[in-house]
């Protein structure tokens, strides 16, 4: 009897077996990965000689580089031919819970009421006005999905009306090289003009006469945006006026109009220092006035009121930035009279103008907070928020005469919310919140939280995190950790849907806020650049050290992932601590650090000394040269790894990532799988359209969960 039972017990197991999809939990190691030939190509500067055996994959134009970018592209559809079918189920998993028929919250401007929907099944956007009211007839402005139809790439940027609602400039991108072309269409009988202007941002800036706009042009070899030029639309463009070149190699600029309406700026940038223009735009064939001229290390950022500028700006020593303000009469610094004080403790990160109200963005011990203030001085509080870790943000607020602020909040566990609230009230209404399209979705059924790691100096480094309730925090748990850590550009905690794909198999997903981001105030990026850089990288190793020793997770189990300048954090940590993780994943990765700061006709580069050093000065070379992730690749054991790049990518050019690829391979001593995968139709923002960049989610994603053997 006990053996009958038994055997139906077993019978019952593999039928059950059977009815599942099987997957093949580990990568056929029977395929030979490609290798790429060797080259040797001297670099030589300040007395020191690198030898680059890959330098040769530069050259776009070489049949061999083609080649092996597509042998490796080939052996990782080959290695991960046996997971494509739960590739497709996770990709149908990931767009399962989005909305596709779906619209944006109304915004009203000058006259009209602006909505961006989406339909079901289409990738692109479709951008749309009603006029005064909202039940009016909808109007369609551009329909992207029309206009991405014969390419396989597709951008629409930079739709800017002009005052008097008759006529609309758009910038158009089909490279994926963010070199967009620039057109102008009359609203009111549906034509595009014959403006055909190639090479620009894709951004504008509309005089009041509704004939004049002007737009920036970019350098044709480094597209550095670097010239200002005006455009009359009754005339060809062949005969715009230039107004302004940036001949200081190390700054870019852009244009844009005032919140009134009622001034155009010119605006020239770089890492550390800002500089200002402005003009009337009711006499947009005047001479531009510079307001303060640049100073090295002032950086200041400027809105008008009435008869005022309000200037952001770091000047006397404000790290941590102050709100002073200037006749337009009298625009040179030494008029400036503070209205804001410096904190030590206080980012003061932005502000936005009303007719009775100015509303400040802060950021304290790394959470965002909303101040509101009105000009008489009777009212200054802060917006009413909950939550240990979130993102708060102010959202598009184009109309000036109201007392209407609208904002954002999100948090790991929280999608994405756009709530209005009324400066004259205090009252707050939730416009519109995310939704996912997952029946037992409920943010309640996941834990979010904020940890403090103290790095190897002695600081302390915050992550955030979030997982599921069901899961425990063992040393068997997977955990995904994602960081950033440059340009003082701070990763806040906001909600992903396809994330839940991950959390909901039992992982973790951290995002650790480590120096050279502005999280902790504009300090915490001093501290991680330039001379200081490594701060950025033993922050990301020491927090991953925390998780494994405080019991969260094991070296088994953890995952880093990062991109662009956080692929450069990818490349050096799996130099300093491969043992610390079971896979990397580095996105369009910055790992060729030296030759590409020392090549002044790759896009970014001289505008970046601010930031990284200028290695042509030995000491920079010599630190640079020290954590560069190509340059320090040696013979040991690295993680599983998955490197991803686009091969018209503008900002981190193709030949970073699959020269590093490359070394990598014929250097490491373990059996771990790597790859390179290259979009060889997409740049630095990965494919175009919503359902095309979740795609790429699925690959990166099925990656991880195969080594994790969580497949279902």
């Amino acid at each position: 009897m006990k053996s009958k039972t038994l055997l139906l017990l077993l019978t019952t197991i593999g039928i059950l077996i059977a009815c599942k999809k099987q997957y093949n939990m580990s990568f056929d190691t029977s395929i030979v990965p490609p290798m790429a030939e060797k080259i040797p190509f001297q670099l030589k500067i300040h007395n020191d000689i690198r030898i680059d055996d890959y330098y040769w994959m530069r050259d776009r134009e070489n049949p061999e580089v083609i080649d092996y970018l597509e042998r490796e592209n080939d052996y990782f559809k080959k290695m991960t031919s046996a997971t494509a079918p739960f590739r497709e189920e996770l990709y149908e998993e990931l767009r399962g819970r989005i909305k596709e028929q779906d619209e944006s919250v109304p915004y009203f401007y000058n006259g009209y009421w602006y909505i961006t929907r989406f339909e079901e099944n289409l990738q692109y956007p479709i951008y749309t006005r009603k006029k005064d009211s909202l039940s009016a007839k909808e109007e369609i402005l551009f329909d992207a999905n029309e206009m991405a139809k014969g390419h396989d790439y597709f951008s629409l940027v930079g739709i800017n009306v002009s005052p008097d609602n008759t006529k609309a400039t758009f910038g158009i991108d089909t490279e994926s090289r963010r070199k967009y072309t620039l057109y102008v269409k009359d609203l009111i009988t549906g034509e595009i003009l014959p403006t055909v202007i190639p090479n620009t941002t894709g951004g504008t800036a509309w005089a009041s006469d509704n004939n004049h706009f002007f737009y920036v042009h970019k350098n044709e070899e480094t597209l550095r945006s670097e010239t200002i030029f005006r455009h009359n639309i009754m005339t060809p463009s062949a005969n715009d006026i230039k107004i302004y070149h940036e001949e200081d190699e190390t700054f870019s600029v852009y244009v844009r109009e005032s919140k009134s309406q009622e001034y155009i700026y010119i605006s020239s940038y770089s890492t550390l220092t800002t500089e200002h223009q402005f003009l009337p735009s009711n006499t947009p064939l005047e001479t531009f006035k510079i307001i303060q001229p640049r100073k090295r290390g002032l950086e200041y950022e400027v809105s008008q009121f009435q008869d005022h500028f309000y200037i952001l700006h770091n000047g006397d020593g404000a790290i941590n930035y102050k709100i002073s303000k200037t006749k337009i009469s009298q625009t040179e610094k030494e008029h400036w009279e503070d209205v804001l004080p410096h904190k030590e403790d206080v980012l003061i990160e932005d502000f936005e103008i009303f007719q009775d109200y100015w509303v400040i963005t802060e950021r304290s011990l790394g959470l965002t907070k909303i101040r509101i203030k009105r000009w008489d001085e009777s009212e200054d509080y802060y917006l009413p928020v909950e939550g240990e870790t979130y993102s708060l943000y102010g959202s598009y607020n184009p109309s000036f005469n109201t007392s209407i602020f609208r904002y954002g909040y999100t948090s790991l566990k929280t999608p994405n919310s756009t709530y209005e609230f009324d400066m004259a009230t205090q009252s707050n209404t939730l416009l519109k919140q995310q939704e996912v399209m997952e029946n037992d979705f409920d943010p309640a059924n996941y834990i979010e939280k904020r940890i403090w790691v103290m790095a190897q100096d002695g600081v302390q480094i915050p992550v955030s995190l979030i997982y599921h309730k069901n899961t425990s925090l063992t040393a068997e748990t997977p955990f995904l950790l994602y960081g950033y850590g440059s340009y003082g550009s701070t990763i806040n905690p906001s909600f992903s849907s396809t994330r839940l794909s991950l959390i909901n198999r039992g992982f973790v997903f951290g995002i650790a806020h480590i120096r050279g981001s502005d999280y902790l105030g504009r300090q915490w990026y001093e501290e991680g650049k330039m001379l200081k850089k490594k701060n950025t990288f033993t922050d990301f190793i020491d927090v991953s050290r925390y998780l494994i020793e405080s019991g969260m997770t094991s070296a088994n189990h953890l995952h880093a992932l990062g991109g662009s300048a956080g692929g450069l954090l990818m490349g050096v940590v799996v130099n300093l601590a491969p043992e610390l993780y079971r896979s990397v994943t580095a996105a369009v990765p910055f790992v060729d650090v030296v030759t590409t700061m020392l090549d002044e006709s790759i896009p970014l580069t001289t505008s970046e000394y601010d930031e990284w050093g200028n290695p042509n000065e030995k000491e920079f070379y010599d630190y640079m040269l020290s954590y560069s992730p190509y340059d320090n690749v040696k013979s040991q054991n690295y993680p599983n790894m998955l490197i991803t790049t686009g091969l018209h990518d503008s900002q981190v050019q193709y030949w970073e990532p699959a020269k590093w690829a490359a070394k990598l391979r014929s250097m490491k001593t373990d059996q771990n799988v790597l790859f390179l995968d290259t979009n060889m139709e997409a740049g630095h923002g990965g494919a175009s359209g919503r359902f095309n960049a979740l795609k790429e989610v699925a690959k990166e994603y099925a990656f991880i969960l195969q080594l994790e053997g969580k497949m279902n």
